[in-house]
């Protein structure tokens, strides 16, 4: 059993069981042709809000060696998916015009799907210039991503697609993902187990 924040933006409460700083684990398998590349990893995931109806997520890692080196890091936004409205801000700094959508976990309700869980969209952006859009659906405490879209700078390595599972169990969010990249299709890539350190 979950316990939803509903202390913070309604909109978020379906999302909260995620706020706080994730600690702990992963390893990477990747087979680029006959080539598989391994390496273990640590790793630290925060989800915070400004009160705003949107998380902030943030993730580093470092590999587990005893320089424990960094390694890789990403950042972005996570949120329920719904049509804009007059209510709310943008685009750019344009102030919104009309009241603030969703403001109660009932009004929160009617976006629920058929399916009993709600619609999100993910917005990642990783520094060595891949921008990823996911859309998918958290239900209860199982979250399922696939890219809508993938953006890549000139200088960015070649990247396509992916998707990612996040869930809690006994208290662990544990996350896999899977990725289109180096000129392969989708297949295994990473996971990680992490407890809540704050």
């Amino acid at each position: 059993m979950i316990e939803l924040d509903t202390s913070g933006p309604a909109e978020l409460a379906p999302l909260s069981w995620l706020i706080g700083l994730w600690e702990g684990t992963g390893v990477v398998d990747y087979t680029i042709g006959e080539e598989s590349r391994s390496i273990e990893f640590g790793q630290r995931i925060s989800f915070t809000h400004d009160s705003l109806p949107h998380l902030n997520y943030s993730s580093y890692t470092w590999l587990l060696d005893e320089k424990q080196t960094p390694h890789v890091a990403e950042t972005g936004y996570w949120r329920l998916r719904r049509p804009a409205t007059d209510g709310d801000p943008g685009p750019g700094l344009l102030p919104a015009v009309g009241p603030k959508p969703f403001t109660t976990v009932n009004e929160v309700e009617t976006l629920r799907t058929p399916t009993g869980g709600f619609e999100i969209e993910v917005s990642i952006m990783h520094p060595g210039g891949i921008s990823e859009i996911y859309i998918g659906e958290v239900a209860g405490p199982r979250i399922d991503l696939a890219t809508d879209a993938v953006m890549r700078t000139e200088s960015a390595k070649e990247y396509t697609a992916a998707t990612r599972m996040y869930g809690l169990v006994d208290a662990h969010l544990l996350w896999a993902w899977d990725i289109a990249a180096l000129g392969q299709d989708l297949r295994t890539h990473a996971s990680g187990r992490l407890a809540r350190v704050e």
